[in-house]
């Protein structure tokens, strides 16, 4: 345990037990104070936003490790990630100072309070990052197992290597969007049951996935992997991630080369990302891998992380969500490190704000399915909600809202949310 995560640390905030966000949790977004205003960086505190721009400009983070400062005030937190551990754990240790119940600096002048503090509901939240590349992985192995029995029969579960690496695809960055983004529906071709050719028009089967992902702080150079033991030095931090999928347009592509249309219209994430530091004392062991991975692959001590996730689902009709999936992040097959790892295993380069998501998660039983495909037999066991309605796959105005929770015995700190409207 670091000492921005002890469990005794109090904000001079008044922050309500069930926050996502207490002073252990410290999570880092982009935001807008007012609409017209230009984007800068912040922390999640309760119900505020503390800006660190304004902190920046007057002085109150004037630490060497920021090598001159001027990295908050940008639009997005690349060139703060890439400058590494030291600069992370730095900036982390201030706002942790800043933000305590005996710490007079901010807590008592409240013209300062006012520059730097504002309340979340007013703010407009944005991307955290400009995302050069995005990965896809396919790291749960109880989703992999009932993928490949749905769209290939119970004697194809799973492919030849899956227990052997990460098996991964190149997603689209461009289509990343920020939580609270509108979906339109994708067209594309598909194959209709009982047809021998396709046809071509909107998605019958949109689906979403529920996934985690790392953003990259600090890259590695072109030809120099990045090893297990040193993934700590480049996870910057984690985020909710909906991988948005069309079900009958990526089965009729996804042969040989994987996933393309089926997939690349659009990713959702949500809008803070909980530092690594965060999550240490949520660290444990995963499942057992089995064979042994091969040596570069290998990890020592836990690398598995305790959060509670789920998945609510909400259709027109209905006043609230409706919870369709609970699981865990305990549940994946391949860790973040052994991901980090494998990416970079032939030398590909790493930059900072680069995505590795951890494909969908799903646990052992229905309940706990990250998707639809699953939950529903790819339609063919309709899932009935409150409102009376049944849902195979996501119906125009539908709303998805992923949540993630590590719920410890002082204290819990979350994801925020991450949500979506499907429109035609």
């Amino acid at each position: 345990m670091n000492a921005t995560t002890d469990p005794r640390l109090r904000s001079f905030l008044d922050v309500a037990p069930e926050s996502d966000f207490p002073i252990q949790n410290l999570p880092y977004g982009v935001f807008r104070p007012t609409p017209a205003a230009p984007p800068r960086a912040g922390v999640a505190i309760g119900d505020w936003i503390l800006d660190l721009a304004v902190l920046e400009a007057r002085g109150l983070l004037d630490l060497p490790e920021l090598a001159g400062g001027g990295v908050f005030a940008q639009s997005r937190l690349n060139e703060f990630a890439a400058l590494g551990p030291p600069a992370w754990h730095a900036v982390r240790a201030r706002v942790s100072h800043l933000l305590r119940d005996d710490v007079p600096t901010l807590r008592d002048d409240s013209e300062l309070r006012d520059q730097a503090l504002l309340s979340r509901a007013t703010a407009t939240l944005g991307l955290q990052f400009e995302i050069g590349d995005y990965t896809d992985f396919y790291a749960s192995l109880t989703h992999a197992q009932n993928v490949g029995r749905i769209f290939r029969g119970p004697t194809a579960e799973l492919p030849p290597q899956y227990r052997c690496l990460p098996i991964g695809y190149h997603g689209r960055a461009s289509s990343i969007v920020a939580s609270g983004t509108s979906i339109r529906r994708p067209r594309g071709q598909f194959r209709l049951s009982g047809e021998t050719g396709p046809t071509f028009g909107p998605t019958r089967e949109l689906d979403f996935e529920l996934e985690v992902g790392l953003f990259v702080g600090r890259g590695n150079e072109l030809g120099r992997p990045i090893a297990t033991a040193a993934a700590a030095e480049h996870s910057f931090g984690f985020a909710l991630v909906n991988d948005w999928s069309a079900r009958d347009i990526q089965q009729w592509e996804y042969v040989p080369l994987g996933p393309f249309l089926g997939k690349n219209f659009a990713t959702t994430i949500s809008p803070w990302v909980v530092p690594a530091a965060a999550l240490e004392p949520f660290r444990c062991d995963g499942p057992v891998q089995n064979p042994p991975p091969l040596e570069y692959l290998r990890t020592d001590g836990p690398q598995a992380f305790d959060i509670r996730l789920e998945v609510a689902l909400q259709t027109a009709r209905m006043k609230v969500p409706q919870v369709v999936c609970r699981t865990n992040l305990e549940a994946l097959y391949w860790s973040f490190p052994q991901l980090l790892a494998h990416h970079t295993s032939n030398g590909c380069n790493l930059r900072p704000g680069d995505l590795l998501a951890s494909g969908t998660v799903s646990g052992p039983s229905p309940g706990s399915f990250g998707s639809l495909l699953e939950t529903t037999e790819r339609g063919g066991r309709p899932l009935r909600l409150v409102s009376g309605e049944e849902r195979a796959f996501l119906a125009d105005g539908d709303t998805v809202v992923l949540h993630g929770t590590c719920e410890g015995p002082h204290y819990r700190l979350g994801f925020g949310e991450c949500r979506g409207t499907i429109g035609a």
